[in-house]
């Protein structure tokens, strides 16, 4: 701020004042997609309150894992976490999900899915009406207005089954010969005014669902390891892959075994963080391990192993880390 110049103490409200409904519009929305999620027959996690933070929460039906970002506003989503939460995702062989409420001044409309930097984003009505009525949505957002998907291979057989040509059919719908023919080759998407006009031609439902929770695989080579202790899980033939915003620093892996791994000093927040790390790897099924700079008298937090730094160092193997979580697991808990 410039000498001599003061803030105009009503910009200071409004902007606070701004900040205090986001906030409380978001944890109203984060507290309606926990009870559908709950009601859906998910196992839910506990929130990730810990910044930053690419992800809410995780939820699990069977094999459906998801990791949910919710924003009221889902342009507040940058491409950093995006990349994050789809680096998730994937590494635990789930799907991210956005669950939001508007777009700039408008409001996401019910039973159709946008896409921020490739992550699907639903509203809340539209999320309940695929988990809790078995509808999913039909349409997508994207530049220049809504699509939706067709099945190409049935429009083509019905089309051929009934005796009319390409050229009467892109007649009918006011398009060109070769659009028709890409709805069936490629099934190329369309406007839902092209698809509805199908649809009432051929009396046959032909617009197919968004599948908002295809599964991502990563295939990811392992990247540089900056930090000393995780480090020392690499030199012992493990597999670490650094995550910049999650309760935990690293996905640790082999061919057995997936861990959440944080590396914390001893303070106060440590029993915290491991706590959720613990929630997180209970609905991800996957370990969790917290391994402290410094020695402790602390075996494991519920779910979440405690190992000092100079454990770590005494590790020669993967089956001795392998030994060591699964003896803490067993241990008492704090």
């Amino acid at each position: 701020m410039a000498p001599g110049r003061r803030r105009d103490p009503s910009s200071r409200f409004k902007y606070l004042l701004f900040r205090f409904n986001t906030a409380m519009e978001k944890e109203l929305l984060t507290r309606s997609v926990i009870n559908v999620l709950r009601e859906a027959g998910f196992l839910v996690s506990s929130m990730c309150d810990i910044r930053p933070r690419s992800f809410d929460l995780a939820a699990r039906r069977e094999e459906l894992l998801l990791l949910l970002k919710i924003l009221s506003n889902i342009d507040g989503l940058n491409e950093r976490t995006a990349r994050e939460i789809t680096r998730l995702a994937g590494h635990l062989l789930g799907q991210p999900l956005i669950v939001g409420e508007k777009t700039r001044d408008q409001m996401l409309e019910r039973g159709a899915v946008y896409y921020r930097y490739g992550v699907p984003t639903v509203s809340l009505p539209t999320l309940a009406d695929y988990l809790l009525g078995g509808i999913p949505p039909l349409v997508y957002a994207a530049h220049g207005g809504l699509y939706v998907k067709i099945d190409g291979e049935m429009l083509q057989r019905l089309r051929i089954e009934r005796g009319i040509s390409i050229g009467e059919l892109a007649a009918e719908l006011g398009v060109s010969r070769r659009t028709v023919s890409k709805y069936e080759s490629e099934s190329m998407d369309t406007s839902i005014d092209i698809a509805l006009k199908l649809e009432e031609i051929f009396q046959e439902e032909l617009i197919q669902a968004v599948d908002i929770f295809r599964q991502r695989f990563v295939e990811e080579a392992t990247t540089e390891v900056k930090d000393s202790i995780l480090r020392r899980l690499v030199e012992i033939g493990l597999r670490v892959f650094p995550i910049s915003q999650a309760p935990f620093n690293a996905i640790t892996r082999d061919e057995d075994m997936v861990v959440l791994t944080g590396v914390s000093r001893l303070t106060t927040g440590m029993i915290k963080r491991a706590r959720l790390m613990s929630s997180l790897s209970s609905v991800t099924l996957t370990h969790s391990a917290l391994i402290v700079d410094g020695e402790t008298k602390i075996d494991r937090i519920e779910r979440t192993a405690v190992i000092g730094r100079k454990e770590i160092e005494k590790i020669d193997s993967r089956k001795d880390f392998a030994d060591l979580l699964m003896t803490r697991r067993e241990s008492s808990a704090y």
